[in-house]
């Protein structure tokens, strides 16, 4: 049987305004208490990437915001994880987790090799952590990276970096990011961006039909062959 861990994610808001406060904690305590007791859910992520939230990193109303939601949740659940702000300009928080497409594994490996001047710096010109806050020894996750689309002919669909030339490429260069996260000694997991395409975002392993664009025995491979 397939097992899956889940990290559930709040819908994002555009921008903060007085009103969405008590819009998005309604929202986050019904979320909560409506998927509390499935038990593939490790993790809540009230904010993505300063979404809704989007001067956190020195605005300390909306860094308050963003501290209060990670107590609400916690006040309701105090058996998962929480990753208050994924991405970048965390707050309080159980996991440090950063998002970063950077598509040269040597470059990705040297950027991480220290923590402490990677906490004290931008991860993808976003700093890792909002002004005031203190690193406190929670996990680092790199919990998005890669995203590698194929040549499809559209000028519509992207990924993040130029569009590879068929399956061998894009699995010559998953195998170097993979190479180089497996060397950061510190990380405490990672996520591969992702699985399958999203409409126009087709970055993912598989079409969004779930056909594979590249061998998934050898992306098994790098992955097992890599557990430490």
């Amino acid at each position: 049987m397939l097992g899956m861990l889940v990290w559930e994610e709040m819908p994002s808001a555009y921008e903060f305004w007085d009103g969405g406060v008590r819009e998005i904690a309604d929202t986050c305590l019904e979320m909560v208490e409506r998927d509390y007791n499935h038990p593939c859910i490790i993790t809540w992520v009230p904010f993505n990437e300063s979404w809704g939230i989007r001067d956190v990193l020195w605005d300390r109303r909306q860094q308050a915001f963003a501290e209060s939601m990670y107590h609400l949740i916690r006040s309701v659940d105090d058996t998962r994880l929480i990753s208050t702000n994924d991405g970048w300009e965390a707050v309080r928080t159980d996991i440090i987790g950063i998002h970063d497409y950077e598509n040269r594994g040597s470059v990705l490996a040297e950027k991480y090799a220290d923590r402490e001047r990677l906490i004290k710096m931008n991860a993808v010109d976003k700093m890792v952590l909002s002004r005031g806050m203190e690193y406190g020894g929670e996990p680092v996750l790199l919990s998005e990276f890669g995203g590698f689309a194929m040549e499809d002919g559209s000028e519509v669909s992207w990924g993040y970096h130029e569009k590879l030339k068929g399956p061998e490429k894009l699995l010559e260069k998953i195998e170097e990011l993979l190479e180089a996260v497996d060397h950061i000694p510190y990380l405490f997991g990672w996520c591969y961006t992702q699985l399958t395409d999203v409409e126009q975002e087709t970055n993912g392993l598989l079409s969004a039909d779930r056909k594979p664009k590249a061998d998934m025995d050898r992306i098994r491979e790098m992955i097992t062959g890599r557990q430490r």
